[in-house]
């Protein structure tokens, strides 16, 4: 096992899912005049840890349940390939989670036991995902799973760490976060759908199928957009809000991407593109808060 190796399990394309909501509510926190700078570092800790300990999770679950194999057109998985054995990423899932509850236990001293409760839901969450008797990962469920744990709990989450509130636009500014982090699942399980089905894992691409599956991420990516506009008419949002929407044109290639292409480059690009877009949106959105 080396570190390049447990870079490659961790994911990185993916862990902007896991700060884009932190940024945001950290910015509510800004305009709301309750920031703390050690706060959102813990935060920020608390964060990477979960998303990092979720995709080793998910490593380790897979290749126990014999969903990675040869035929896998996507990134190599780290357990499958025999880079790290299955005791060594269980230990990996156990020290990521572990720092994520230390890291928890300081937002629980400053804002109160309600974080003990959501960090204890989310590892929960977390591990149901593609691990346990029944992962509701594989049934369909997983796009539900991150628009709330990587939308509205970590937005509205990371808001209330700050001074114990969930004001209504942190609520608001969780649902444009979960659309963009749903959308990045999507483009992945878009990838997966022949293999995927062929080892019995049915994700809600699986499911639903490609044409369908299309659709979703190009409604997923374009809501998010749609949610700002009408939470800035509505009043919800500033009008700098809407400096998200400069992020527009990088939402069009996986579009177009997701709509056309079934080789798996192609759709790992997109994949790539669409975290982007969702960091790059965020940091925009947060600007328009924070001011």
């Amino acid at each position: 096992m080396s570190a390049n190796d447990w870079v490659l399990a961790a994911r990185p394309a993916t862990l902007w899912a896991g700060i884009a909501p932190v940024v945001v509510g950290a910015s509510i926190a800004i305009d709301d005049g309750a920031f703390r700078f050690d706060v959102l570092v813990v935060a920020l800790i608390v964060a990477l840890a979960v998303q990092v300990g979720v995709n080793f999770a998910n490593d380790l679950a897979d290749a126990q349940k014999g969903v990675d194999t040869e035929q896998r057109i996507g990134p190599t998985r780290a357990v499958a390939a025999g880079l790290i054995s299955p005791r060594g990423m269980a230990g990996g899932v156990t020290v990521t989670f572990g720092i994520a509850a230390m890291a928890g236990l300081y937002l629980t001293f400053v804002a109160g036991p309600v974080v003990l409760l959501l960090g204890t839901a989310s590892l929960a969450a977390a591990l149901g995902y593609t691990g346990g008797p029944y992962p509701y990962g594989h049934r369909g469920l997983g796009e539900v799973f991150v628009f709330i744990f990587f939308g509205l709990v970590a937005t509205v989450g990371t808001r209330f760490v700050f001074d114990g509130s969930a004001p209504a636009d942190a609520w608001v500014a969780g649902i444009v976060m979960g659309l963009l982090a749903s959308a990045i699942l999507i483009a992945n399980n878009a990838r997966d759908i022949d293999t995927d089905r062929a080892s019995g894992k049915r994700t809600l691409a699986v499911i639903v199928g490609r044409a369908v599956t299309r659709r979703l991420f190009a409604v997923a990516v374009a809501g998010s957009f749609a949610v700002v506009i009408i939470a800035t008419v509505a009043g919800v949002f500033p009008t700098g809000a809407l400096f998200m929407l400069f992020a527009m044109p990088l939402a069009v290639p996986p579009i177009m991407t997701v709509s056309k292409q079934v080789d798996g480059p192609s759709l790992i690009t997109a994949l790539k593109g669409t975290a982007r877009l969702q960091i790059v949106a965020a940091s925009l959105l947060g600007l328009g808060l924070a001011l």
